[in-house]
């Protein structure tokens, strides 16, 4: 059985930035194995590309063998249990330096009926979280898993060159840390105006 991908949005809205971890997210799992929860039905559309779409919140659903992933967690995910589950739950948050604590907030301190592992206590983008789940439920340790802690992307302002620092954890893939292209561009857009 394929495992269930489960992203409760938790922004006010489904920003670009969002969108697009979203659809990175979808191309690691499969649309298939893609449920994203708690999104407004004016946004939904946007969406129904990469997964299922559903307004209803997790916290409502009646989602068995399922695990949340919160970095605040007190036990890491092994491969031996990852295994053992059927669905993963995201918080589909965007990240804040310093970290604010909301997923344990916002969906562990309300979700009785779920595990709770972590990822490492590192913060991490929704999509790099998820990839990392799917190289444990694969057999790979969390201490086996490639990573680098902050990352820059270069942005031209006029002649000039800045780094935008993105202050969280990336799988590292090939030596490079897993971000989707199109992040990179609309991070590389946005930033130069």
């Amino acid at each position: 059985m394929k495992k269930k991908c489960i992203i409760q949005h938790l922004e006010q809205r489904l920003y670009p930035w969002c969108l697009i971890e979203y659809e990175h997210i979808s191309m690691i799992v499969g649309k298939k194995q893609t449920l994203f929860t708690n999104v407004p039905k004016k946004e939904q559309a946007k969406l129904k590309k990469f997964g299922d779409v559903s307004d209803e919140s997790v916290l409502d659903m009646e989602i068995k063998n399922a695990c949340l992933l919160d970095p605040q967690a007190a036990e890491t995910l092994t491969p031996e249990e990852a295994q053992t589950f059927d669905a993963f739950i995201f918080g589909g948050i965007l990240g804040d330096a310093p970290v604010r604590g909301r997923t344990k907030k916002l969906l562990t301190s309300k979700m009785k009926n779920v595990m709770v592992r972590n990822l490492g206590k590192e913060q991490m983008s929704t999509d790099n979280a998820v990839l990392t789940t799917w190289l444990i439920i694969g057999g790979k340790k969390l201490e086996e898993i490639p990573f680098q802690d902050t990352i820059e992307v270069t942005v031209k302002k006029g002649r000039m060159e800045e780094a935008f620092v993105l202050p969280f954890r990336y799988v590292l893939v090939k030596g490079k840390p897993f971000m989707s292209q199109k992040l990179k561009k609309y991070i590389q857009q946005k930033e130069s105006l």
